[in-house]
């Protein structure tokens, strides 16, 4: 299966932190964290620089990393896909709120497998990622794909290797559908994993299952495609079989309650209706709410105002991210008035 020529060229490079900018200069803004968003973060950056001359310079180097350097004051933003709590806000002086949605998918690389045709439910990936399911002819995926070829082969895990918000919302699901998974790992950016090898970011995961045979991970959904890569299907909460798409991942974000209060901390893995896709989470964005530079955070809210609109949803959605409903995006902006010296 082959690589993206985008992700290719950073992975030659031998970089885990790559830049959306080659210069910083006053106006410019600063942020590191999240792999999730990062697809579509390079492509908004590109387009509103184009309109604003504003640069954006952005580390991909995942969500535990992302919160250290917001903590440690040396970005202007941190991105995670694991919400901080409000004591954890509070603690640090900060703001959070959402960016976008967007579904995480198991991909595999097994001959003879096309994208869409294995199903998986969760109880048999987490039997998978705990190691007690070993081999594709196991009769636990073969009683989930009657009629399918699959062939006898050791199955290969890929898992992250640094402290994720993938991994973090993709054990959130399997906790949440696995008592044994539950009990033996559960849930958080990093956990030990029983088997499996590791790997840092969504890009390098991504990379080691395209280029191992009988592998299995998990990623962003706009990894699996710009890399080419093959994706199941999955049984969700109501025992509906569906594939990852925006309709199904807008059915997963469809009930969610969103409260400022809380830091809009909400996560949105295993949600009821029979479209919904059940591996589907967000992105939050952390600011300081006594930033060291307000003008840059000034122009970091801006940046993400111009996400939330008409020219950034479509961006997002032309890479298979969900966009927060203008309800929402509403009562995030409201919510920026806590946040000292900004007028975005």
């Amino acid at each position: 299966m082959k690589v993206s020529s985008k992700i290719f060229a950073a992975l030659i490079a031998g970089v885990a932190a790559v830049s959306l900018s080659t210069s910083v200069l006053a106006a410019d803004i600063s942020g590191a964290g999240s792999t999730f968003i990062f697809p579509v973060l390079g492509k908004w950056a590109s387009v509103y620089k184009g309109q604003s001359g504003t640069n954006l310079n952005y580390q991909s180097i995942g969500s535990g990393g992302g919160i250290k350097q917001i903590e440690s004051k040396t970005v202007t933003f941190g991105a995670t896909d694991m919400p901080l709590s409000v004591s954890d806000l509070n603690k640090y002086g900060l703001s959070q709120f959402p960016a976008i949605i967007g579904g995480i998918v198991p991909v595999v690389n097994v001959p003879g497998i096309a994208t869409d045709q294995l199903v998986l439910d969760g109880a048999t990936l987490a039997q998978i990622f705990l190691g007690n399911i070993s081999n594709w002819s196991d009769p636990a995926i073969k009683k989930l794909n009657p009629g399918l070829n699959i062939p006898s082969m050791a199955i290969a895990v890929v898992h992250r290797a640094d402290a994720s918000g993938t991994t973090f919302n993709f054990t959130n699901y399997l906790s949440k559908v696995s008592a044994d998974w539950n009990t033996k790992v559960g849930s958080s950016t990093a956990v030990d994993w029983p088997v499996g090898i590791g790997a840092k970011g969504n890009e390098f995961v991504a990379s080691n299952v395209a280029g191992t045979k009988g592998s299995i991970g998990y990623v962003e959904f706009a990894y699996a495609k710009q890399n080419h890569l093959t994706y199941t299907k999955m049984i969700n909460k109501d025992g509906k079989t569906v594939s990852l798409t925006v309709p199904t991942m807008q059915a997963a974000a469809a009930g969610a309650k969103w409260d400022p209060a809380t830091g809009f901390n909400t996560i949105i893995t295993d949600q009821p209706g029979a479209d919904a896709w059940p591996i589907t989470a967000s992105t939050f964005i952390l600011v300081y709410k006594k930033p060291v530079d307000a003008a840059a955070t000034n122009e970091t809210l801006k940046f993400f105002k111009w996400g939330y609109g008409k020219d950034g949803a479509a961006l997002a959605l032309g890479l298979d991210y969900v966009p927060l409903p203008d309800s929402l995006t509403s009562v995030i902006q409201t919510s920026w008035k806590e946040i000292e010296g900004v007028t975005p």
